[in-house]
């Protein structure tokens, strides 16, 4: 199965858990592991409980500071600072 995800901004948390438990439903497997795959470079996976919104801007400040978007990077590739 794949999900595929939009963004609307360059460094952005999206929470994808209701699809996923969605597209669990649908397969009709009732007992096993659910494995989530990224493959993009510049993407990633993460848990996180969501019991605080603050969170959320906390980890996007804190990957804007160790992975800053104008820092001279030297790869050619434009559409990432990654």
């Amino acid at each position: 199965m794949i999900l595929k995800v939009k963004t609307r901004s360059k460094t952005e948390l999206i929470d994808i858990t209701s699809e996923i438990q969605n597209l669990v439903r649908s397969s009709g497997i009732a007992e096993g592991f659910c494995m989530l795959y990224v493959p993009h470079t510049t993407a990633a996976v993460t848990i996180n409980e969501s019991a605080d919104p603050s969170v959320k801007a906390d980890i996007l400040m804190i990957l804007n500071k160790i992975i800053p978007w104008e820092a001279g990077y030297r790869h050619l590739e434009g559409n990432s600072s990654a």
